[in-house]
């Protein structure tokens, strides 16, 4: 069994502990059983949940048991921690789709099937939903110091604000989580619980209550939040979080979130989110720091977290992707993958019929694409060389476009320039 402390310490991924003394003695005695909590809130993980999943994964790989519990029943209330307003309440038609849809990304990073560490993945909603109200308060609810509650950060800083409250729905998630913790060290003799730095409160009420109603002993262990080192989040673009889920965020603009990572950040993450070992991230930070226009260091992270999240398929899809906005010539991708790469250009739609009987002059794809404003303007720049049809030159006015010229089913990718690009789409 491997020293996962000293694994989680070097990695950085420790923010504190509930016994810093004895921990580490602790987990090298046997195999524990650990476990973390992701709320559904929406139908895929993004990368802010990495950091617990990863170390759900490290645990693992150390030779403990990991638990993923999906949140159907806490998801119906909804966490203040780290919130400055109360989160929208979901249906339970919605949350057992979301449920449904991270269930699947939690299997990319955790192993079922090793025999006694193997993970287990559980819904609170199997066990929480059996409790009526009245028996939740008389059996859990008694055992929990309104002062106590009150003194935990998650309520704390919501109480202080003069522009937001705390519902008594929001105040009870505190209960929820803690008995969770009880459930699964009664049924699964799980001693340890990770999360983010904001699930401090949570964790350690978890520990508080298995004390009071079962006189057992748990730990917990927190992770430090996800962010950039200006202290903003990380995981953010224009569109929104970056998903780990290939239809809300591609391939390519994952590894693209990566490649453009700050040259600060870069140490922390590989530490944070690949499986390299320590030896292998100082080399790559060392060639990283000595020629940082390279970028080696964001390449390394973007190709080993793109292959963790989406497979060596989506890798190779990045990559395609990210070749061909570096001229590489356009070839063997469907439309949806064209899509994702050039989700961000402008496109127009004809009939199939233009590229049919004599085909379809270059000059006037290039009028209907948006990238000339006039046949004599598309002319000129064919004339220059800088005219493209799939990334390839080309070299006459008199070229006609034709089914065979499509990069895809029905996408063809016009460029003007270096880095002007268009689609055309052909219906049928």
């Amino acid at each position: 069994m491997q020293n996962v402390f000293a694994e989680l310490t070097w990695r950085r991924l420790i923010n504190q502990t509930t016994d810093d003394q004895h921990l580490p003695k602790w987990l090298n005695e046997k195999p524990r059983t650990v476990y973390a909590g992701f709320d559904p809130t929406a139908d895929s993980l993004h990368v802010g949940h990495l950091m617990a999943l990863m170390i759900l994964r490290r645990f693992q790989q150390a030779g403990h048991r990991p638990i993923a519990v999906v949140g159907g029943a806490t998801g119906m209330i909804g966490d203040p921690s780290g919130k400055s307003e109360e989160r929208k309440l979901l249906s339970v038609e919605t949350l057992n789709a979301n449920v449904a849809g991270m269930e699947k990304q939690l299997r990319r990073f955790l192993d079922f099937d090793c025999g006694d560490r193997s993970a287990l993945l559980v819904n609170n909603y199997d066990w929480m939903g059996r409790f009526g109200y009245l028996e939740f308060l008389r059996d859990i609810g008694k055992h929990f110091p309104v002062n106590v509650m009150l003194t935990k950060d998650s309520v704390k800083n919501r109480l202080d604000r003069d522009d937001a409250g705390l519902s008594y729905t929001e105040f009870s998630y505190m209960l929820l989580q803690a008995y969770d913790f009880v459930h699964l060290n009664a049924e699964f003799d799980c001693e340890i619980q990770v999360g983010g730095s904001d699930q401090w409160g949570n964790i350690t009420a978890g520990i508080d209550l298995a004390r009071r109603l079962r006189g057992v002993q748990l730990y917990g262990m927190t992770c430090p939040l996800l962010t950039k080192s200006d202290g903003s989040k990380m995981g953010k673009t224009e569109s929104g979080a970056l998903w780990l889920d290939p239809n809300k965020t591609s391939p390519y603009h994952f590894y693209q979130y990566w490649i453009n990572l700050e040259d600060a950040d870069v140490d922390k993450c590989l530490r944070f989110f690949t499986d390299l070992a320590e030896d292998r991230i100082r080399t790559v930070v060392a060639e990283h720091r000595a020629a940082p226009e390279k970028r080696s260091g964001q390449r390394t992270l973007a190709a080993e977290l793109t292959r963790l999240v989406h497979g060596a398929d989506g890798l190779r899809a990045a990559e395609k992707a990210t070749e061909i906005f570096f001229g590489a010539e356009i070839s063997d991708l469907d439309d949806g993958q064209l899509s994702a790469i050039f989700a961000d250009v402008p496109s127009k739609e004809l009939p199939r019929q233009r590229l049919e009987d004599e085909g379809l002059w270059i000059a006037d794809a290039l009028v209907e694409a948006g990238l000339a404003k006039s046949k004599g303007e598309a002319r000129r720049t064919i004339e220059q060389g800088g005219a493209y049809v799939n990334n390839r030159r080309i070299e006459s006015v008199e070229t006609r476009l034709t089914a065979g010229d499509l990069a895809s089913r029905s996408v063809m990718v016009l460029r003007s320039g270096k880095k002007r690009y268009a689609l055309l789409r052909f219906a049928d």
